[in-house]
């Protein structure tokens, strides 16, 4: 196939559908790229031949990568984790790049190779690690504040070795000089671009903003890092490297997230590009050949990295669970290893077969990152005895605090709003009994008097220990619906009569969760409006009486009031966007439209989760019309529901079935 618009034609089709597979068995979609890569490459289907210009499409999704790790690169979080980003980073990689340095030149392969498989294998994966502790809710645990620490420090790493590989093609004599020559010019031209582009694009940026144009917005974000990665190419070094550079200057200004949220796209697809390209270099044949090989490969890869992210984290004073759970998530190959092996793959620094066998071992290696996390805690109590007496010596702390309490209040998270709402429970001397698996502000606050113990609330032997059965409510403080379902779904089934008061961030998961069991729900979008309402209200001169009733009954209907909003432009921020929210949409019946002359209890709208809310005819507007109105020629219909549904209520409304 050496038609290019055949060929991506074919790569977006089988992308689309490996993705929507792995995400269906909950993997990471970058593995169903690279299984895409592995079934049409050379070396399988055969549907993309080498050297195919797909790679070159594919490089700039490393670039949008690279330009997302610097967007994510913070100089106050690397000096607030120093301790582990240079002290326990610094060993986790230095002793793996040596041992798989050695292990390679004792097996035959160049230096130039040693120092790539070196460089290859001694990075994780920040892509899968981070999204599955975030699944988790353990980037603020002691463990995942030390993997992201080693992260931070291996996303720095990657900057020289991207400097390093493509100086390795040259002749031995020439080497030194060459290097010496790129990271002089790397830093000479790092510390220009951030030197002058700090200032300058915080204000180009800041006039573009107040243009209020999305699309201006969108063509400056691909031009500044377009424009740095080609400088950086220009000067003889990666675009990876200018892409970083433009990621840490806009991170410096007000527009990071939203920039974010507009490359995000670009990044995933064209990233997607380079797995399914990186899959490509898999030769299935050799990898079946050498299969005794890779497997070897693949335990030692993981035992060796575990043993070298344990051993170090123990010696700089770290628990046995810690070290643990942290080396078990640090152990599997990360993708920029990947990235490394394509750039020497293009410059033929090492031999097919080791080539083959690393790849495959790397790519079996990410596939078992999800559940070697996922039984990580099984791993811990079996093998780490102190982890037990830690659970005992808390299970038995909070069981000490809540006992001969009676009537209680369980607090499940001790944020902001979980302090706040304590404060008023203890001002009205009900007693509280607050769970966290902080343990900082376990520590903090508890110091300070508070009511707080360290627990997760989602586990049934906390619950008990708190004394879930003499206790009068639950509530839950914090907006995770996951996490609440587990609450709640335990709660049930201890104590069904107990109230579960939750909150959430809107009112998408209402329903859901009042199904589930929750005896309230407190969306705090809708409950600041409701705040808002009614002060404007006893501004106005409504008496206090009819406010109170007025927000009874809003609360009552379950915010019906309230849910859906009317969608515009200027929305652009990722909570507006979600295409899970419902919103109102406005619709004019014409003396054309389909639904003119019939009635509303005849129009199939329930089948697509839409509702009218409203109807205006002739000026006046009455909201929850009856089914037996006979929509009019000029009435305006206010509908509500997902945007995806809302266009397919649309089209029957004005162009028939």
């Amino acid at each position: 196939m050496t038609d290019t618009l055949e060929l991506i034609l074919l790569l977006l089709l089988l992308a689309a559908f490996s993705v929507a597979l792995f995400r269906a068995l909950r993997l990471p979609a970058m593995l169903g790229y690279l299984l895409t890569g592995i079934l049409i490459g050379p070396h399988a289907a055969g549907w993309i031949p080498p050297g195919t210009g797909t790679q070159n499409l594919a490089e700039f999704g490393v670039v949008f990568l690279m330009f997302t790790v610097g967007l994510e690169f913070s100089l106050p979080q690397l000096i607030a984790m120093q301790r582990t980003v240079f002290r326990l980073g610094s060993a986790q990689m230095g002793l793996t790049f040596l041992l798989v340095y050695g292990l390679s030149w004792v097996a035959g392969i160049s230096w130039q190779g040693s120092l790539v498989f070196a460089g290859a294998l001694s990075l994780s994966s920040t892509a899968i690690i981070s999204r599955l502790l975030t699944e988790r809710s353990e980037l603020k645990s002691p463990h995942g504040q030390r993997i992201m620490g080693m992260m931070l420090f291996q996303d720095l790493a990657v900057v020289p070795l991207l400097v390093l590989i493509p100086a390795l093609g040259n002749p031995t004599g020439q080497l030194p000089t060459l290097m010496l020559m790129a990271g002089l010019k790397a830093i000479l031209l790092l510390s220009l671009l951030l030197g002058i582009g700090k200032k300058g694009l915080g204000h180009w940026f800041h006039w573009v903003a107040r243009q209020r144009s999305s699309e201006l917005f969108l063509l400056n974000v691909l031009w500044v890092i377009l424009f740095m990665a080609w400088i950086t190419q220009y000067a003889g070094l990666s675009l990876a490297l200018g892409a970083f550079v433009s990621g840490v200057l806009l991170a410096e200004t007000d527009y990071r997230y939203q920039v974010e949220d507009y490359i995000k796209p670009f990044r995933d697809v064209l990233l997607g590009l380079f797995f399914i390209t990186i899959g490509t270099l898999l030769d299935v044949g050799i990898v079946i050949h050498y299969l005794p090989w890779v497997l070897i490969t693949l335990v030692s890869l993981l035992l060796a990295k575990l043993l070298l992210v344990y051993v170090p984290a123990r010696l700089l004073g770290e628990q046995d669970s810690v070290a643990l759970r942290s080396a078990l998530a640090m152990a599997p190959a990360g993708e920029f290893g990947f990235v490394l092996l394509a750039q020497a793959q293009g410059m033929r620094l090492i031999p097919e077969a080791p080539l083959q066998v690393i790849l495959a071992a790397m790519l079996i290696s990410m596939v078992l990152s999800p559940f070697i996390l996922l039984m990580s805690d099984r791993i811990v109590l079996f093998i780490c005895k102190n982890e037990w007496a830690l659970r005992a010596v808390a299970l038995h702390e909070l069981a000490a605090r809540s006992y001969g309490v009676q009537r209680h209040v369980i607090v499940c998270g001790y944020g902001r709003s979980g302090q706040n709402l304590s404060r008023f429970l203890e001002q009205e001397e009900i007693a509280v009994i607050a769970l966290d698996n902080d343990p900082q502000r376990v520590r903090s606050a508890s110091e300070a008097g508070d009511s707080v113990v360290f627990g997760d609330a989602s586990r049934q032997e906390v619950l008990i220990a708190a004394g879930l059965h003499r206790a009068s409510a639950v509530i839950v403080s914090f907006s995770n619906t996951p996490l609440a379902l587990a609450i709640i779904a335990l709660v049930r089934e201890l104590k069904p009569t107990i109230p579960v008061i939750v909150r959430t961030r809107d009112n998408s998961d209402l329903d859901r969760l009042k199904e589930a069991g929750a005896a309230e729900v407190v969306p705090e979008i809708l409950e600041g409006s409701l705040m808002l309402a009614s002060h404007a209200l006893l501004e106005l001169g409504v008496p206090l009486a009819r406010v109170l009733k007025r927000i009874r009954q809003v609360r009552a209907e379950r915010y019906q009031l309230m849910r859906g909003f009317f969608h515009g432009l200027t929305d652009d921020s990722t909570e507006n966007n979600r295409l899970d929210q419902p919103r109102l949409h406005s619709l004019p019946i014409l003396e054309t439209s389909h639904a003119s002359g019939k009635k509303l209890q005849d129009i199939p709208l329930a089948q697509w989760g839409v509702e009218v809310t409203a109807l205006r005819r002739r000026g006046l507007k009455g909201t929850h019309p009856e089914g037996e109105t006979r929509l009019e020629a000029g009435d305006i219909l206010i509908l509500l529901g997902l945007p995806e549904a809302l266009v397919q209520a649309e089209n029957w409304l004005t162009q028939g079935p």
